[in-house]
């Protein structure tokens, strides 16, 4: 049974559920799936949260669907049968999950508005992805849209449409073009945030339910922070 978390709290960041599903609202600092660093992850989490509201007895199946960064925060979807797993990860070689994000950055873009494309290179030992304007040994093609949707006095909030999954490929493309995301250090933001997140976060899933004949839309709320509930009141 996780011991940083509690029942409440697992339940109060679920924003979908049903016999197939599960998606959660992930806050800066989780991780999905466990890693080097031993901290418990969701799925575990999650396991624990529908053994205890179900009364289940014994193993819980949680299929992770995919993954977004630590520092990041936002919709993660989950299969709780195996038949949605796999057709869910069908979906996602297939594109045919659309996944936007929210991102902040320090300076606008220009243009407004544009689909960005670069060739990425991926550093595993860096655990880092690297974004150029032209073709590279072992580079995988790049593509996302980006939206300008509004100002604070100091940053700007865009709306990412993902038309590629390469890893760090928000983080990785905004820094190639000069305006790395709030907070994100490893990609060129000057300071880090104060609990380490970075202001991405994964605003909305659209996709068709990989059983039911029904569109499932979800948005995850922004974190409990002044300039993410700033940019959710005034450009939500």
């Amino acid at each position: 049974m996780p011991t940083d978390t509690t029942y409440s709290d697992l339940a109060s960041k679920v924003l979908f559920e049903d016999n197939h599903l599960l998606i959660v609202n992930k806050q800066p600092s989780e991780i999905v799936q466990g890693d080097k660093t031993g901290d418990t992850p969701l799925s575990e989490k999650y396991k624990y949260f529908l053994q205890q509201k179900y009364d289940k007895p014994g193993n819980i199946f949680l299929g992770v669907v995919h993954r977004i960064d630590r520092p990041t925060s936002g919709v993660v979807i989950f299969a709780k049968t195996s038949k949605a797993l796999g057709r869910l990860n069908r979906m996602l070689q297939e594109h045919r999950i659309t996944k936007y994000y929210w991102a902040v950055v320090a300076r606008g873009m220009e243009p407004a508005q544009a689909t960005l494309e670069h060739y990425m290179v991926r550093n595993p030992q860096k655990n880092k992805s690297y974004a150029f304007p032209d073709f590279r040994k072992n580079a995988k093609i790049a593509r996302m849209q980006y939206q300008t949707l509004g100002h604070s006095d100091r940053y700007s909030l865009l709306q990412v449409r993902l038309l590629t999954g390469r890893h760090h490929q928000v983080r990785s493309q905004l820094s190639a073009t000069g305006n790395p995301i709030k907070g994100d250090i490893k990609y060129g933001f000057h300071t880090t945030n104060s609990d380490a997140s970075i202001h991405l976060h994964a605003r909305k899933v659209i996709f068709d339910h990989p059983v039911k004949n029904t569109e499932v839309n979800i948005t995850a709320p922004v974190p409990d922070d002044k300039l993410w509930k700033h940019f959710e009141r005034h450009f939500g």
